[in-house]
């Protein structure tokens, strides 16, 4: 067989074979380079108060999960109850508003429980570009000093909290109460 026939046959081969891997990988699964990072600095209006600004800061100091969501997000309203849930059974929850409309988004919450302790609105998606936002809902865990410990892209549903999320924020626990111990016994 003529080699300038060969050569693009197998260039067009490992083409589609690169296609097919990548159709069989599920898009929720996609490594997060920052995991195991420090959350990324921002500094932003709290939702509920233009004249507040809320940084990393605000959502640092003890183990806590950061979500991402809007009102324009159907999956984001089909996991609010899961949220409201983790809020309720004292796990703190922490947000970004992400490209929304701030009166949409108070309105959604007036008619509607807030599960969220602090609410950065975010209408150009800044600090979503340097958290890795890549669509709405997605959902973070934070140990107490800051670190993204875990990243969801995707709603959050129950099987999930009960295998990776619930698991991870009791482990993170444990880990500062024993820092803290360390820290009291050291003093």
């Amino acid at each position: 067989m003529n080699l300038r026939l060969l050569f693009p046959l197998i260039a067009v081969s490992a083409l589609l074979g690169l296609l097919f891997l990548g159709l069989g990988m599920n898009s929720r699964d996609l490594p997060s380079p920052l995991v195991g990072q420090p959350a990324p600095a921002f500094q932003l209006e709290a939702l509920e108060d233009p004249n507040r600004m809320l940084t990393e800061q605000d959502f640092i100091g003890e183990v806590a999960l950061v979500n991402v969501w809007a009102t324009w997000c159907s999956t984001c309203r089909a996991e609010k109850p899961l949220l409201m849930e983790l809020a309720a059974g004292g796990i703190p929850i922490h947000a970004f508003n992400y490209r929304d409309e701030r009166d949409a988004a108070l309105r959604y919450l007036n008619v509607s429980d807030n599960p969220y302790q602090t609410i950065a609105y975010d209408p150009r998606g800044d600090a979503g570009i340097d958290w890795g936002v890549y669509a709405t809902p997605e959902t973070y865990v934070l140990d107490a000093e800051g670190v993204i410990r875990y990243k969801r892209i995707g709603p959050l549903n129950r099987q999930l909290l009960l295998d990776e999320v619930l698991p991870l924020v009791e482990k993170l626990r444990d880990e500062q109460r024993r820092s803290e111990a360390r820290r009291v016994a050291q003093s």
